[in-house]
């Protein structure tokens, strides 16, 4: 049997010091846990303002790994690749109860099928180890993919990366995914290969943050596979529509018909544009419905009301920032 803890007594590190890690660092700071966050350099502004532990790590070395995650009964993960592969092993071999890889975005039924996703970065893998270790009948460890589409901060000023977010996917800066509010241009997929309206399901990374929190209450042994949350589900059109309201003037839209996409995808590809291929691949998983989703069931379970997307587009495009 695993060992039991209460939530109060509870131990939680989270992989990753930048980024989401912060906000999620700086939430989670609110409560009760004990926390550590690991990170490959010292983080003494992170410690001071969230009182927690920064402990440096070297993400190949699975013993120093094991040796810090003692103790530890879930771990969040903020990074990928061959660096949350080892942590996920090092976690099994720590015994941690439960543990959340970074795969906060659209839902896992709706990525391309194995081999064929262009933004994986190891995601398939990390699953895959999980589920295994997840059924392992000596010290199986629970796992929970937090769901939640878009991050609205790709509508920012300056984009994800005035967020330190966003390299993974390279997305970083302002106007690489559908709308550029500041100079009022939009691309975006005019309909999915059924000629049906592209839908989006977003929320702040913030109100994410607040989700994860408001989940610990409910006690990481209740947890299902996949817990889906969002702040806003709206069409592409519907988007960019409200960042034009935003702006107070017409944005110049161009909107990309789905068998239009497939071919600059291949005309891209041809000509190795690897800048304008990413860009295409954005609006094809887009209009995939990779991002995509109607029902929740952590919104219904806990009590946080997310920020609607107009109500965050004004809050952060207000009049003085452009």
């Amino acid at each position: 049997m695993g060992r039991r803890t209460t939530t109060s007594m509870m131990r939680i590190a989270i992989a990753g010091a930048g980024g989401f890690a912060s906000i999620l660092a700086r939430e989670l700071s609110q409560s009760a846990y004990a926390m550590l966050v690991l990170s490959r350099r010292e983080h003494p502004e992170l410690e001071a303002e969230c009182d927690c532990q920064v402990v440096v790590v070297d993400y190949q070395n699975l013993e120093n790994l094991r040796f810090t995650l003692q103790g530890v009964d879930l771990v969040i993960s903020t990074i990928s690749g061959a660096e949350q592969l080892n942590l996920i092993d090092a976690a099994r071999r720590a015994r941690v109860r439960c543990f959340v890889p970074s795969e906060f975005e659209g839902p896992i039924d709706r990525r391309p099928a194995a081999g064929s996703d262009p933004f994986d970065n190891g995601s398939l893998a990390a699953l895959q180890q999980l589920r295994h270790w997840s059924q392992s009948r000596q010290h199986p460890m629970k796992y929970t993919v937090f769901t939640c589409g878009v991050f609205y901060e790709r509508f920012a000023p300056g984009g994800l990366k005035s967020y330190g977010m966003g390299s993974r996917i390279r997305i970083r800066d302002q106007g690489d995914y559908l709308v550029n509010i500041e100079s009022a241009m939009a691309e975006i997929p005019e309909a999915n290969s059924q000629g049906r309206p592209v839908h989006v399901a977003m929320t702040s990374a913030f109100d994410v943050a607040r989700f994860v929190a408001a989940a610990l209450e409910l006690g990481i042994d209740t947890w299902p596979r996949e817990f889906k949350m969002r702040g806003a589900r709206l069409t592409t059109q519907a988007i960019q529509e409200m960042c034009s309201e935003v702006r107070g003037v017409p944005f110049s839209v161009t909107t990309r018909p789905y068998d239009e996409i497939l071919q600059w995808l291949r005309y891209y590809e041809q000509n190795r544009d690897e800048a304008n291929l990413i860009s295409m691949q954005h609006l094809l998983q887009t209009a995939d419905g990779r991002y995509s989703f109607r029902e929740t069931n952590l919104n219904e379970l806990v009590d946080v009301q997310p920020v609607s997307f107009r109500q965050w587009l004004y809050s952060v495009w207000a009049p003085g920032t452009l």
